[in-house]
């Protein structure tokens, strides 16, 4: 979703005002609608996953964000995220394996607006690059997806939401029926900084009976907006212990993120 950027008119500059454009852009970097192309490089550390409970896979998702005006009313936001993933043996009954994982491309149509709430829904697509077995499931799955976003005073919240089936594939990989709800608050504070919760909820509405489909996690963190040379950056620090998972899932996890800004 466009977004007007603050600016204060010459006759008012102040020494504020770099200020105030970092808490619009800070704003805008945790809009996943905005019109704002940026690069995310996201890792997640999990602790205490697989049947030992001793493995500690990793997964770094490189996540490219960019919105393309198709009109004055309307934006198409592109976000394709490719998972660079790491599984060491103590987390699976395999062996250890280190690739590319399935690419998920998302697409979200989005009304241009004013309006303090904004959103957005389209098509998203699993698409199984996966370099191992171990590191993907094999098939191709589609699904609808959808955005919803509040920005109020220092407040900037909403969710993301999607489902995807499989309609391709490995016909000896399992089926795929899977739900993802990222729910996310920030609060901003001034200089750039910001408190947030951003869990990553999940449901496999096709595990076998007895065995537990959510995974439920519960944490934030912190993060800051600040420039590097002429280079914008959003860099956070976040932690999520599972209150719900199945057997073989992670106890908790640690997401470190530091995203590349391109304002126009």
């Amino acid at each position: 979703m466009a977004q007007a950027e603050s600016e204060l008119p010459d006759s008012e500059a102040s020494d504020d005002q770099p200020e105030l454009r970092t808490a619009d852009l800070a704003k805008e970097s945790q809009n996943p609608i905005a019109s704002l192309i940026s690069v995310p490089f996201q890792n997640n550390t999990t602790f205490g996953a697989g049947p030992s409970g001793e493995g500690t896979p990793n997964l770094l998702n490189i996540q490219p964000v960019i919105p393309v005006p198709l009109s004055e009313e309307l934006l198409l936001v592109t976000r394709t995220i490719v998972p660079v993933v790491n599984q060491p043996a103590s987390a699976t009954r395999q062996g250890s394996a280190f690739g590319l994982g399935d690419i998920n491309p998302q697409f979200f149509f989005s009304p241009v607006s004013e309006s303090k709430v904004t959103w957005g829904v389209g098509p998203t697509f699993d698409l199984p690059t996966a370099t191992e077995d171990v590191l993907g499931q094999g098939k191709w799955s589609a699904g609808p997806a959808a955005v919803v976003v509040v920005s109020t005073g220092p407040m900037v919240c909403g969710a993301i939401a999607n489902n995807v089936w499989s309609f391709a594939g490995d016909r000896d990989r399992e089926s795929v029926n899977q739900l993802l709800v990222q729910p996310f608050l920030n609060y901003n504070l001034p200089k750039g900084w910001y408190l947030v919760s951003a869990p990553i909820i999940t449901s496999n509405w096709e595990a076998p009976a007895g065995e537990e489909p959510w995974t439920v996690p519960i944490g934030g963190g912190f993060g800051r907006v600040f420039a590097i040379g002429d280079q914008k950056v959003n860099a956070s620090l976040q932690a999520y212990w599972n209150v719900v998972k199945p057997d073989a899932a992670g106890d908790w996890s640690l997401r470190a993120q530091v995203q590349l800004l391109f304002p126009r």
